[in-house]
């Protein structure tokens, strides 16, 4: 379904409000609706689309009305000196137009602005060019990415961003192909493989483009792949170079010295799950240091224990690295989690500053990790200036400056048998999110969250070549939490104001349920957010104070990166919206990119109502023994979708715990074995998952099903409820 709405200024100064409710053959008249949109007259010269060269891109920042780039400028700082709106005038806000995907599910895609023209990228690696005045579509491309993909899959169908260079937009799919798209006519100029077609390689991340290449890494460290960095000439698609980030097999010799010097610090044969490491969103160029800076994931599996039980490093998992961008050569790295067993990726998101740091200007690295620490780098030589906690820590009680290592909590480890209640869980205390800093307060704000995970190896574990690989026991939350109802296991999110000279909190907004959304900071003192998972509203903060001016109601969930620009002397606001509403995933998605300036007076259609399904599974027939290898095959298969105990991660996943599937065996074969919802995402895991294993796994989640419904207190009535009552577990992990 797509629905377009805008509000168009005519040459006659005519204002109109075209709807556009539906475009299959089901709707009468829509086909003649689509026509004359797109046939309607637009002020974008197709000629002169996406005309980005290099010296823009260096002097992005000299253009402040453009968002030429993910982060807006090299520098990742989501920062735009606009000030036409601010703290006087930004409750004047309002929706200037809005235009709908065809496409649900999280969209995590920061729109570009060149020109004129609004270039997004959508769930199922879809993009999106609209002209910037009124809303109207110019063009979509879909790279048809192959359904079954999700099987390769760890953390949604979602697409992060796209770079805009010499006349084309770039785009990784998530089935692993980079593609050049003609900013003009939409149409694929090129496109490349970049993965193992036959490993457990996807792409979400966003491309960068750094002298005339256009660089790009993967995912899947869950899945047993090992992971690079690579660039491809942005004109032919020839791969350039490319920079693995963990050593392979030592019997095919090394392909430079650092992977050498990394397959020191592993143990055991690590190669034959690939090690992981991928380089999944964290990249920046570093112009004065001529550096690409970027982060890698962790090990394969997340259990050091069941990675490496020899305890080693594990380089360059849980990194920060930099190579130099004309040949891929390493420069320098700091791993910030040596050893990683927590799942502690290094790709939150890297951001270059130039502070006044002990009385001089110094270029730095900045990066608030998914484990909890705000690390501060030299950008020149990768030396550890300052690493200070920015939210709820327990598994180290700091960071020892001379060594540059974590000053670990033993019980952390969780050997023997124990369990322990992480802080930051393995949701992270940041995941992806898109941070900003102003330079006018030297304040950088953070995607904040405050998260619990009961980490338990599992002592059964083995390799699973063509599956999830976490070492971990995935009953082990639902257990501990249960025994320990005094056990903190919030997972709230909030924006922080932090000093990253000083090392401490100025800020923070008001919390929520499940994570929050990117930041945003502009010239007039202002900060915009989205609400994350759980909350509907987009909103804006004194950048000073945090002080709350201004809302908006999306009707559905916004984590995406919001961009500002200038046209015909005006500041507008853009934001990619949508997950489904209350964080479920049955529930009503409304996808769609929002503009707004100020006073602007278009209207969102009505929300339609949703009422979550209840938790009513059937009684429990199985064995023990049948529900124990359930939990087993379900933590191998579904859990690094679905969640821990068959609980929604967000609303990326239907909550298993309360689908109708559970009621017989032959509804839920007919999706795990027989792939009826493969359209939607699920495909037939019919070559992993045999007859017997799905029933296990459906005895499994019904156990579950019927011990979370035993434990919480009575439902009241359905139209009092207005959420689902389970918790989400969104790991933020590729």
């Amino acid at each position: 379904m797509k629905r377009f709405s805008t509000l168009l200024l005519s040459t006659a100064a005519a204002v109109f409000v075209v709807q556009l409710a539906g475009c299959d053959s089901s709707d009468p008249g829509a086909a003649d609706i689509e026509s004359a949109v797109a046939s309607a007259p637009t002020e974008v010269s197709s000629s002169s689309r996406a005309a980005v060269d290099d010296q823009r891109l260096l002097n992005a920042a000299n253009e402040p009305g453009q968002w030429l780039t993910v982060g807006g400028t090299y520098e990742e700082r989501h920062y735009s000196p606009l000030k036409q709106i601010d703290g006087n005038n930004v409750g004047q806000l309002g929706l200037k137009w809005f235009a709908d995907y065809d496409t649900n599910l999280s969209q995590q895609g920061t729109p570009l602005y060149v020109d004129g023209v609004l270039y997004v990228s959508t769930a199922w690696s879809k993009v999106y060019a609209f002209d910037a005045r009124n809303g109207q579509q110019l063009w979509q491309y879909d790279p048809q990415t192959a359904k079954d993909i999700v099987t390769k899959v760890c953390c949604g169908i979602v697409n992060r961003g796209i770079a805009a260079y010499d006349g084309k937009i770039y785009l990784g799919t998530l089935d692993g192909y980079l593609v050049a798209i003609d900013a003009a006519t939409g149409n694929e100029a090129w496109r490349k493989l970049t993965v193992d077609p036959d490993a457990q390689y996807s792409i979400t991340s966003a491309p960068r483009i750094v002298k005339g290449m256009v660089l790009i890494g993967n995912s899947g460290s869950e899945f047993g792949i090992r992971g690079y960095l690579a660039a491809y000439d942005a004109k032919t698609g020839d791969e350039r170079w490319r920079f693995y980030t963990v050593p392979g097999n030592p019997a095919d010799g090394f392909e430079n010295p650092q992977m050498a010097q990394a397959a020191s610090t592993w143990g055991g044969d690590w190669w034959v799950l690939g090690g992981g490491g991928s380089v999944w969103d964290a990249l920046t160029y570093d112009v004065k240091n001529d550096l690409v800076i970027f982060g890698t994931g962790n090990g394969t599996p997340w259990n050091q224990q069941a990675r490496d039980p020899s305890g080693g490093d594990n380089l360059f998992v849980a990194s920060i690295i930099a190579v130099k961008p004309d040949t891929g050569e390493y420069a320098w790295h700091y791993q910030t989690t040596p050893g990683d067993t927590w799942d502690y990726d290094a790709i939150g998101p890297v951001m270059l500053l130039d502070l006044d740091w002990q009385g001089e200007q110094r270029r730095v690295v900045v990066q608030p990790n998914k484990n909890g620490f705000m690390y501060v780098l030299d950008a020149a030589t990768g030396k550890l200036l300052k690493a200070d906690p920015f939210t709820e820590v327990n598994w180290a009680s700091g960071v020892d400056l001379e060594t540059g290592r974590p000053i670990e909590v033993p019980a952390a480890r969780f050997k023997d048998g124990t369990t322990f209640n992480l802080a930051p869980g393995v949701q992270g205390g940041h995941g992806w999110h898109k941070n900003s800093f102003n330079p006018e307060t030297g304040l950088l704000y953070i995607a904040t969250q405050r998260a619990y995970y009961a980490m338990q190896a599992d002592p059964n574990y083995m390799r699973n070549v063509g599956g999830a690989n976490t070492g971990l026991a995935f009953a082990a939350g639902f257990n501990y939490y249960r025994d320990h109802p005094d056990a903190p296991r919030e997972f709230v999110g909030y924006v922080v104001a932090w000093d990253p000279v000083a090392g401490k909190e100025v800020w923070r907004s008001e919390e929520h349920d499940g994570p929050t959304g990117s930041t945003l900071a502009t010239g007039g003192g202002l900060v915009f957010s989205g609400g994350g998972n759980n909350t509907n509203e987009f909103r804006a903060y004194d950048a000073t104070t945090g002080q709350k001016l201004w809302s908006f109601d999306t009707q559905t969930g916004m984590v995406a990166g919001p961009i500002t620009y200038e046209l015909d002397g005006k500041q507008y606001v853009a934001a990619s919206v949508g997950i489904n509403q209350a964080g479920n995933y049955y529930a009503p998605n409304y996808s769609r990119l929002l503009v707004f300036e100020l006073n602007g007076t278009a209207l969102l259609p009505p929300a339609e109502a949703f009422t979550p399904p209840p938790l009513d599974p059937p009684p429990l027939t199985a064995s023990a023994e049948a529900v124990e290898h359930g939990g087993e095959v379900y933590g191998q298969y579904c859990g690094t979708c679905h969640g821990n105990n068959g609980q929604a991660r967000g609303a990326n996943f239907p909550n298993l715990m309360t689908s109708p599937m559970l009621n017989a065996q032959e509804a839920f074969d007919a999706v795990v074995i027989n792939g009826i919802k493969a359209q939607n995402g699920m495909a037939s895991f019919a070559d992993k998952v045999s007859a017997a294993d799905s029933a296990d796994i459906r005895a499994f989640l019904i156990a579950r099903a019927n011990e979370l419904k035993a434990s919480l207190p009575p439902a009241p009535p359905a139209a009092a409820r207005a959420g689902d009552v389970h918790d989400d577990v969104q790991d933020n992990d590729e």
